[in-house]
């Protein structure tokens, strides 16, 4: 009994270990997002299709809601109409960026689901956050819980053979003599 008692012990050292190395890091601007902050939009030209329920922008596409942008060549946005227009989707074409203050995920095609609160990109993916950089198909992004999943997707259809690749920094220690 008494070695199971030092086991969790050990263990509960290693978890308060864990915790302080996280407290730490940088803190994901993406997690806890505020999608119900205004989203504004600047294009070259918008396009507005009302019986469709979407607008189409086009041109140096910038988008920012609170401190997450997003800049690509087209979005449409894809909204519900009434007496006040209400966003629900926003897709992303021909290369996309989003940024947070902490991260930059790039990728060929984005879509932004307000109402589930999920960024996806798809095609030629890459997540970035300092030194760090992780490489797929696709990544989502659920914005409540700040996970971000990289799929390689099937093999042979991307630059990494439907792979995750990634390259991570180490903390760099002092050799001893």
């Amino acid at each position: 009994m008494r070695f199971f008692g030092i086991i969790l012990a050990t263990i509960g050292l290693a978890g308060a270990a864990v915790a302080q190395v996280r407290q730490e890091q940088p803190v994901s601007a993406l997690k806890g997002h505020n999608g119900n902050a205004p989203v504004d939009v600047t294009a070259d030209r918008i396009e507005v299709q009302d019986r469709a329920d979407r607008a189409i922008f086009a041109g140096n596409v910038h988008v920012t809601q609170a401190e997450l942008t997003l800049e690509t060549p087209r979005l449409t946005v894809a909204y519900s109409g009434g007496a006040s227009v209400q966003i629900r989707r926003l897709d992303a074409a021909g290369g996309v960026v989003v940024k947070s203050p902490s991260e930059t995920a790039r990728g060929d095609f984005g879509i932004y689901d307000l109402d589930r609160k999920l960024i996806t990109l798809i095609g030629n993916v890459e997540l970035n956050r300092q030194n760090d950089r992780v490489s797929g198909a696709r990544l989502v992004i659920d914005l409540d819980s700040g996970r971000a999943v990289v799929d390689g997707g099937p093999p042979g259809v991307n630059q990494s053979g439907g792979r995750v690749t990634g390259h991570f920094t180490v903390p760099q220690r002092q050799q001893s003599k």
